[in-house]
């Protein structure tokens, strides 16, 4: 390719939208968002200072202390090195350990949200090194599903409905007359998209439902969850109590004969043992609305009005990804199909269920059924792999049995962490308990564009290109648009892109050739792009050549011909279409899931306190609920250091939202920085006052930088939530995150506040320039 020009303009993409890259003097100066989106995220404007970020990693760097074994605290100087030294150092590491130790000894870490671009995806990228080099331990399933991506196989035979395949809005506004969203329809979440945003049209689609006379109901003890222009009534419930509240409906609907019976009868398997558990034949506990009352906070009466309403006329349900992101997250996800079943319109034109509206990017977007971009990743041939949340756990206990979705495990004896892409100083949960963990592994290797958290956690950290930086081909199977993505700047200092990184590792290895097949950078992007134009073929839409695609900058796919609805060909034919559950049909009883006799996760959707939950004893000593959301000024951690997000903190530190009268107890007013802890740890943060939320919650995002106290005591001195949050399993079924299952207190702090220094390169001790 002809290098670009010192100024210049070029197509690129990211988790939260397409744009054009503006390059003067070889800086990139602006970022325009793509002319087709109807509301581009302001987080585009944080691009162009993260790319030319003081915070850049932009050489190879070595922690001082490594080879004398000293704990990793996320303050630890650097000594700067050459490319070839540090390569020798990695391939040295890894071959050491693989030996010595067997391919079990090495984890593989990553995370999807690291490129919009599939072709540099650093999770493929790093699977595919280690796996061709003789294998690793792997992780399954994400935070953000991870509850659902194992619980909804036993129910529906599939997890596709968790993953944006849901009904299409034309056939949700054409049929529904009610929409009831648990969890809320949050427009900021909306924002983004794996694999790349197109058009942020999920505000449009809103507001045609709206305007066409869907009624909204707004289940959350948020009333922000749901846009104002939705009019949606405002139901807040108090966390973790979703399936209380589906299970007093539930019971209305049988008591009353409004249940479909037909429907079950026809569709569902093992609805006489839910049915039981529901009139309190098999426990003696009737789950009527008074007994939901009590536990979730709903009154009786609505409880009643919003059974009999949902019974009344053609309804659409959906939950957000964060309910099964809580201790015992499965029953929510089971008890909204069953309810879903009960009312009859599964795999009816707008009506049913759906899962991750208000959650992400795509759910319900018209777009045709064809494959997005991706590169597969090769088997992996040691055939390891632990649950995505239990990263401490293994760390903390090699050798340790769990169980986990009807199997009893081993966790192996990690010597060598390789991650690339993503921050786990972010997302894992109780991270006083993961930095303990994380001493155990005698090496750290990281890939990484800035001194993230968990660059400062490593031993040997590799500089990593940014999007701006290479060629990649960008999208995702649930957005209409395909990308190409320009190089628009030349790498910064001495950074290299992953593929070229690992190709590099590989020869050194002895594997170059079945790591890169031949193919350089732009092979790779037409090859990837080639999938998606032979999969169009399949289906008779032709394409554009790559030649046409990498000119122009995007292609549109076009729309389907017929709106989808979720679960139609089962509802039409359920003996030609059977699910792939034993039965066949929706198992809302599973005898698997009976079989594996877990305490923790019983047969059916089913009402089991979390361990933390306002209603547990531990909330005398920590009365208020913690819920951890996604920010709306980043994505994740994402350019946490960036001006966009830097603007929406307070003297420094996250916000977190209280209510009025919660505030008053505590003598707090908008703008006091507080102590928000548990036994866990505590975290600055600084005061919002919100009369939307309901009372005895509080609201703080995710993502604050992880910025330990240098006194040791657990202290997060910038506001990552993730130092409260516990480190669970949501059940011995899908080990998923607990994080929503929270209890905190809050009080003013009190002294000199302490600096926060994420954002503070590491020392570094300077290498000499190349030669």
């Amino acid at each position: 390719m002809t290098p670009a020009p010192a100024s210049h303009r070029s197509p690129s993409l990211s988790h939260w939208g397409a744009f054009t890259a503006t390059v003067e003097n070889g800086r990139l100066v602006r970022c325009t968002p793509f002319s087709r989106d109807p509301a581009p995220s302001p987080m585009l404007a944080a691009i162009p200072a993260m790319v030319h970020s003081p915070l850049r990693v932009t050489r190879p760097a070595v922690r001082e202390g490594w080879r004398e074994g000293r704990p990793r605290t996320g303050h630890d100087a650097f000594r700067e090195v050459s490319w070839d030294e540090a390569l020798d150092l990695v391939a040295g590491e890894v071959s050491r350990v693989r030996g010595a130790y067997g391919p079990t000894a090495v984890f593989g870490g990553s995370y999807g949200w690291s490129s919009a671009g599939r072709v540099h995806h650093a999770r493929t990228l790093v699977r595919r090194f280690l796996a061709l080099g003789g294998g690793f331990v792997d992780q399954l399933a994400n935070y953000s599903f991870g509850a659902a991506q194992f619980l909804l196989p036993h129910v529906l035979g599939t997890f596709q409905p968790v993953t944006g395949r849901a009904t299409d809005w034309p056939s949700v506004i054409a049929n529904a007359t009610l929409m009831i969203a648990f969890g809320g329809l949050a427009l900021k979440n909306s924002q983004v998209g794996s694999g790349g945003v197109g058009a942020h049209d999920t505000e449009t689609w809103l507001r045609r439902a709206r305007a066409a006379g869907l009624a909204f109901v707004n289940v959350s003890p948020v009333k922000a969850d749901a846009p104002e222009f939705l009019d949606a009534e405002w139901i807040p419930i108090r966390p973790n109590t979703d399936v209380v509240l589906m299970l007093g409906m539930a019971q209305v609907l049988l008591s009353e004969g409004r249940h479909d019976a037909g429907f079950i009868d026809r569709y569902c398997a093992g609805f006489d043992r839910f049915a039981d558990y529901l009139t309190g034949r098999s426990d003696g506990t009737a789950k009527t609305p008074e007994w939901a009352e009590a536990i979730c906070g709903v009154p009786a009466g609505k409880i009643r009005e919003l059974a009999r309403r949902a019974a009344g006329v053609p309804t659409y349900m959906t939950a957000t990804w964060s309910l099964q992101r809580a201790h015992h997250g499965e029953q929510p996800y089971w008890a909204l199909i069953t309810l879903a079943a009960m009312l009859g319109g599964i795999g009816l034109p707008g009506q049913g269920f759906g899962f991750g509206h208000g959650s992400i990017h795509g759910p319900g977007l018209p777009r045709l059924s064809l494959p997005g971009p991706e590169v597969p990743p090769p088997p992996n041939p040691a055939k390891s792999a632990i649950p995505v949340a239990r990263i401490a756990d293994m760390l903390l206990d090699p050798g340790g049995s769990y169980e986990f979705n009807g199997q009893r495990l081993t966790y192996p004896d990690i010597r060598l962490v390789y991650w690339a892409g993503g921050n786990p100083f972010h997302h894992h949960q109780d991270l006083n308990r993961l930095q303990r963990a994380w001493q155990k592994p005698e090496t750290v290797i990281v890939h990484e564009s800035w001194w993230t958290p968990t660059a400062r956690h490593a031993d040997i950290v590799l500089p990593a290109t940014t999007t701006l930086e290479r060629n990649d081909v960008g999208g995702t199977s649930r957005d209409p648009f395909v990308f190409a993505m320009h190089k628009a700047i030349a790498p910064v200092g001495e950074a290299r892109n992953d593929i070229d990184i690992f190709a590099t590792l590989a020869a050194r290895l002895g594997y170059a050739e079945a790591f890169t097949q031949g193919r350089d950078e732009m092979d790779w992007c037409r090859h990837v792009y080639q999938g998606i134009r032979d999969g169009a073929a399949r289906k008779g839409i032709e394409l554009p050549s790559f030649q046409q695609f990498w000119a122009e900058g995007v292609i549109e796919l076009p729309p389907p011909e017929r709106d989808y609805v979720l679960m139609e060909e089962f509802r039409a034919d359920p003996a030609a279409h059977r699910l792939a559950t034993p039965s066949g049909k929706i198992e809302i009883t599973s005898a698997a899931v009976e079989t594996f006799g877990y305490d923790d996760a019983p047969p059916h959707p089913a009402w089991l306190p979390p361990a933390e939950w306002l209603g547990a004893a531990e909330a005398a000593r920590f009365p208020l609920h913690l819920i951890t959301n996604q920010p709306v000024r980043r994505l994740h951690s994402q350019t946490d250091p960036g001006p966009v997000s830097v603007a929406g903190k307070i003297l420094g530190r996250e916000a977190i939202r209280l209510h009025p009268d919660d505030a008053a107890r505590r003598g707090l007013k908008d703008g006091d920085i507080v102590r928000v802890f548990n036994a866990r740890g505590a975290c600055l943060a600084g005061v919002v006052i919100d009369p939307g939320l309901a009372e005895r919650v509080a609201v703080m995002p995710t993502g604050a930088w992880f910025d330990p106290a240098p006194s040791g005591d657990g202290l997060d001195v910038h506001g990552n939530p993730n130092v409260l949050t516990p480190d669970i399993g949501t059940s011995r079924l899908a080990q998923g995150s607990s994080a929503q299952s929270t209890l905190v207190e809050v009080e003013r702090f009190v002294g000199a506040l302490p600096p926060v220094r994420a954002f503070d390169p590491p020392a570094l001790a300077r290498a000499a320039a190349p030669v």
